[in-house]
């Protein structure tokens, strides 16, 4: 995980609950899932309307429309229509927020989670805000549909729609009669409880680290120094980037050079003492310009998922450095879709089982594989999968002057601290295992065994050490697998090297570096 937004549009979903799996449906393309009836009337509300907001009707629709002039002194605000939202009767569960809209000139503002404004935010029970809203919607275009999906905290109450601009000027307007709410991600196997085999079982906590993307000799030397039991290899270009992977021979023919690679890295490791999760980083059919998997919509693109899979488990099936498949890299799914980021890896999951009847299968949750999404996530009605989830909250922290992922405003000096306030919340190890009750609950109740392919910190966070050793406490008190992001991947996540944004240096030692040593020390000696 690197620098990773909300960005939404929308497309369909026909998913049920069948036989302790879903069944999938070939309904028509623009099928959706019924609307939540409890949210049939936000079309009609009571909205407050703000400065620049107004409503019209036209052939028995209702428009909201907020248009803020560009020589305004309010247009660096927020600029919304508001109402209110009450969440409270679906805690723990997933849902869809879906408009049309269309915008007239609204200017780019300093945040791409800005200018256009769909967006849901509440407090819980705990006093926890969230924001959740598509990105990158400015400039003028045309009626489209867009969304957002909201993980509902188990003690959320009562929100606030808004509507609207935010940092812009322009025109935007919504046509409220087509405000819907669904369910997307239906609950199945609730009391299903994963058995393992007993070498899996009985196998101790492992931990490790990210890849690079390559090995040399030296990498293998240095991880087997380390004490570094476990490695996720990543099968990864293009991060970040949209509409890759397209040409499905053009990825065929990188794929197996990266597979034909791993095999003599794993060939090279066995001395060592090291094991590796084939880490599918990079899936065909790549990501869309909301960040959304294109599998997920495209027949075609799935397809060859569940085929790489195939492949991969015959290459591999025996091998005595692989410890598991983990099947795709931080699933992404904001809009209902035709084989949905649980249902792709399901297949995929049922497929490799035909061949390789051994290998742990690892699962990833939706939204980057975050913890929050374990409150939705089901489990696979299959035995020997270990459940995957990343950790990097909060983000302002880890990810501070990342691509200004975050909005982050000022010098570079005004650096974000931990332990301490972070927004609105005191982040410190309690706040870290509040934050991951969701897995810890999902590993209890399906006794999962739970794996944290990547956590981390940025180097110049301060902090960064007392977080990363916060967190592998945590993990080690729960028996979670872990592997920390990255090693010898990008300089500013690796441990080997520190400064500042733009003037990073190898280091001989430091303090992040120190923690995750004696981690991996700590480990060799139990």
């Amino acid at each position: 995980m690197r620098f990773k937004r909300l960005f939404t549009r929308t497309f369909k979903l026909a998913a049920c609950a069948a036989a302790g799996v879903f069944a999938l449906s070939v309904a028509a393309e623009d099928a959706l899932p019924p609307a939540i009836p409890e949210f049939s009337g936000l079309a009609k509300a009571k909205w407050s309307l703000g400065k620049y907001g107004r409503e019209s009707a036209k052939d028995g629709r209702t428009f909201l429309t907020v248009t803020v002039p560009a020589d305004s002194p309010d247009k660096s605000g927020m600029n919304c229509a508001e109402t209110q939202v009450d969440l409270s009767k679906f805690r723990g569960e997933s849902l869809c927020f879906m408009i049309r809209v269309r915008a007239k000139d609204v200017s780019t503002p300093r945040q791409s989670y800005n200018g256009v404004k769909f967006m849901l935010n509440y407090k819980d029970g705990d006093g926890r805000e969230f924001w959740h809203h598509p990105s990158n919607l400015k400039g003028t275009f045309d009626w489209r549909e867009t969304s957002f999906t909201v993980s509902v905290s188990d003690s959320a109450g009562k929100g606030r729609l808004q509507l609207g601009l935010q940092d812009s000027s322009g025109e935007v307007e919504f046509d409220l009669s087509t405000l819907r709410v669904f369910r997307l991600f239906p609950r199945v196997n609730q009391n299903y409880k994963v058995k393992y085999p007993k070498e899996v079982a009985e196998t101790p906590v492992l931990r490790g680290v990210m890849s690079p993307h390559t090995f040399t000799d030296d990498d293998l030397r240095t991880l087997h120094d380390w004490n570094v039991k476990l490695v996720r290899a990543q099968i990864t270009r293009d991060w970040g980037k949209s509409n890759t992977d397209r040409d499905l021979a053009e990825y065929d023919k990188w794929l197996n050079g990266k597979l034909d690679h791993l095999e003599d890295v794993f060939r090279r490791a066995e001395k060592y003492g090291i094991r590796f999760v084939i880490d599918l980083h990079s899936p065909p059919g790549g990501r869309g310009e909301d960040r959304n998997m294109t599998m997920f919509f495209d027949k075609k693109y799935a397809d060859h998922f569940v085929n790489v899979w195939e492949r991969i488990a015959k290459r591999f099936r025996g091998n005595p450095s692989v410890w598991a498949y983990d099947l795709v890299n931080e699933p992404f799914q904001t809009r209902p879709a035709k084989y949905d980021y649980w249902n792709i890896q399901r297949m995929a999951a049922e497929a490799v089982r035909r061949i390789d009847p051994d290998t742990p299968i690892m699962i990833e949750s939706n939204d980057w594989d975050s913890a929050p999404t374990y409150s939705y996530l089901s489990p696979l009605a299959m035995d020997n999968v270990i459940y995957q989830v990343h950790m990097y909250a909060p983000g302002q922290f880890t990810h501070q002057f990342v691509h200004n992922a975050f909005g982050e405003q000022g010098s570079k000096a005004d650096l974000i601290k931990y332990p301490g306030m972070i927004g609105s919340e005191k982040w410190d190890k309690e706040m870290i295992r509040k934050h991951l009750k969701p897995v810890r609950d999902f590993q209890l109740r399906h006794n999962a065994r739970i794996y944290v392919g990547e956590f981390s910190a940025i180097a110049w966070a301060p902090g960064a050490a007392d977080y990363i050793r916060d967190c592998i406490d945590v993990f080690e008190e729960y028996g979670w697998d872990w592997t920390y992001h990255a090693f010898r991947e990008w300089d500013g996540w690796s441990v080997e090297h520190e400064g500042m944004p733009g003037r990073l240096s190898p280091s001989k030692g430091n303090d992040r570096k120190d923690a995750l040593l004696e981690a991996f020390r700590r480990g060799a000696e139990k």
